[in-house]
């Protein structure tokens, strides 16, 4: 925050940050739905006036226009970066976009399920929708390329790996962990052509067992507010 901001700001007890305002937004966003996220309901959570709402944003849309930017900010930069991210093999390159789906504080299949319903909405979200999975499904494709694949087969291999996740979502498959890591093996065979090591499978199946662990202890914290 500038000096010039700083002198903006109410004097007294500052209850809420900025932060707080878009925590509580998207909390909104995902369990109401984009019509959850109006000004006076929220500062009705956070116990504040909804005059404070107005020292930190512009208006209702500049929030809106905010929250999209966390959406892109955390989904989408994740599987971008995760695809671009060297591999000795495409079969390595694949587990790690995979990653994006074992870790729910890389990849929000709540928070992109939350957007795609309020794209419903909203042509300018609709557009944004589009754009991320164009962004998402080009860094997936160039992660083939650069594994040696010609265009066409990674531009099909891109949307098969890509619209398979994102419609597991969508119909809500929830499996038991051992059952993902039972499959695992065969999707890497079908997404690559190629036969994935037992060094392969281990090496996912640690980074899930860790990401487990630590969203479990994060959950538990919550619970009790440590």
């Amino acid at each position: 925050m500038t000096p010039s901001e700083q002198k903006q700001l109410p004097t007294g007890n500052v209850k809420v940050t900025k932060s707080d305002w878009i925590d509580v937004a998207l909390e909104s966003l995902l369990a109401e739905g984009i019509e959850g996220v109006r000004v006076l309901p929220l500062a009705q959570k956070l116990a504040v006036s909804r005059s404070s709402f107005y020292w930190y944003f512009e208006s209702h849309q500049d929030l809106l226009d905010q929250l999209l930017a966390h959406w892109r900010d955390t989904n989408t930069r994740a599987i971008v970066e995760r695809a671009q991210r060297p591999a000795p093999t495409i079969v390595r390159g694949i587990l790690n976009v995979f990653e994006c789906w074992a870790d729910e504080r890389l990849f929000s299949p709540r928070l992109d399920f939350a957007v795609r319903e309020w794209a419903r909405r909203s042509v300018d979200v609709r557009q944004a929708i589009g754009m991320a999975d164009e962004e998402r499904l080009a860094a997936i494709r160039d992660m083939y390329l650069h594994h040696g694949y010609d265009a066409e087969d990674a531009f099909i291999r891109a949307r098969v790996l890509y619209c398979t996740q994102i419609g597991y979502y969508v119909i809500e498959v929830n499996e038991p962990i051992e059952t993902r890591l039972g499959h695992l093996a065969a999707y890497l065979r079908n997404f690559s052509a190629q036969e994935p090591t037992y060094a392969d499978v281990a090496h996912f199946a640690d980074f899930l067992a860790k990401s487990q662990a630590r969203q479990s202890a994060s959950l538990s914290a919550t619970r009790t507010g440590a």
